[in-house]
């Protein structure tokens, strides 16, 4: 497992996994698609579950946030 935040593309099919993406949201009110969010986030952290990667991704989230 990396060590570090890898913030360079690191897809194979980037287009296939937006694609999955959006088709899961797809019929959902703005609740339901907010709470997938929130599930898919928290089962993508714990399955990476190093704690300075998550610091540094959500520091990273941070400062990429439209102001």
């Amino acid at each position: 497992m990396p060590t570090s935040l890898i913030l360079s593309p690191n897809f194979e099919t980037p287009d296939e996994f937006y694609a999955a993406l959006t088709a899961a949201h797809d019929g959902l009110g703005k609740e339901a698609s907010d709470a997938l969010n929130a599930r898919l986030l928290l089962i993508l952290a714990n399955h990476i579950g190093e704690p300075s990667i998550l610091s540094d991704a959500l520091h990273a989230a941070q400062s990429s946030a439209p102001k």
